[in-house]
């Protein structure tokens, strides 16, 4: 694979996974963006491109990925290394800063709405609403979708209020009337069973965490009549060109909080405690 290699315009901005910058230099081979192109480099850091999975169209469950920040260094670094054919260009209109969200949060949100299979027209539910809701929302609105929220803070209810939800409620609270389907970003099992009790017969409970709490015993009753519980995992370089181009045309606006690279563990313990009203970046340098 081609490598191209990214430099920060002033410095780059970095919520956690992925890295928005400009190409400072490039491989041998590297010809996809010119020097001073502003890129945005995602979870998906590379695969293998040979292995099933790949070849089928479904390279997010690639066994031999890479993901930025975790298996590959990269997401606090003033520049980081890339393939080029993961490397995304970015929409103009959106600024450093409120375009990172969008890299990781923002795709994932994505993919989970899409593979929750509501319709346009339809209705969801959103339990925890975090960085990736308070994107997927905003999809969901675009698709006239009516969206029920559901947090356990008032203030992220109060976002997804004003980012055009028709309900908000408690994490004990139920939907005032059954969905199509519900989202899941929260990792909370237990909101498993909430999401199949508030979903209409052949909906679908898409989960978008990497990690959850042990789901309970689950009573057959709640599964009947077709419904599904899928996961949601990694994504795959065309939900990322889907949903940026879909960014752009609504044009999505993202809620975030600034954090300088010496804040980092400040920042995480904000998303630990749900103290992050939209998403958090970091700005390193």
């Amino acid at each position: 694979m081609v490598e191209g290699e990214l430099a920060p315009r002033k410095s780059p901005i970095v919520p956690g996974h992925q890295v928005v910058g400009v190409v400072e230099d490039r491989g041998p081979e590297a010809a996809r963006f010119p020097i001073g192109a502003r890129v945005g480099v995602p979870w998906l850091h590379r695969t293998c491109g040979v292995c099933s999975f790949c070849r089928s169209g479904r390279e997010n469950l690639c066994e031999r990925a890479e993901f930025t920040g975790w298996t590959v260094d990269g997401g606090y670094a003033e520049h980081v290394v890339a393939p080029e054919d993961f490397v995304y260009p970015l929409p103009e209109g959106f600024a450093d800063l409120h375009v990172a969200p969008l890299l990781c949060a923002g795709i994932i949100g994505f993919r989970t709405l899409r593979l929750s299979g509501v319709q346009p027209g339809g209705s969801l539910a959103m339990y925890g609403f975090g960085a990736a809701a308070h994107v997927a929302i905003q999809v969901a609105r675009h698709w006239k979708i009516e969206v029920y929220a559901i947090s356990r803070d008032a203030r992220h209810r109060q976002l997804a209020l004003d980012l055009g939800a028709v309900w908000a409620g408690g994490s004990e609270d139920e939907p005032p009337k059954p969905v199509d389907a519900a989202l899941i970003f929260a990792p909370a099992g237990e909101l498993v069973i909430a999401a199949l009790r508030a979903l209409k017969r052949g909906g679908t409970v898409a989960l978008g965490g990497i990690h959850m709490s042990p789901i309970p015993p689950l009573d057959y009753t709640l599964l009947y009549h077709e419904r599904v519980i899928r996961s949601v995992a990694n994504n795959t370089r065309a939900d990322g060109e889907d949903f940026l181009r879909i960014a752009a045309e609504i044009p999505i606006h993202t809620q975030v909080q600034e954090f300088g690279l010496e804040e980092a563990n400040e920042a995480l313990a904000a998303l630990k405690n749900d103290a992050i009203r939209g998403a958090a970046v970091l700005r390193v340098g």
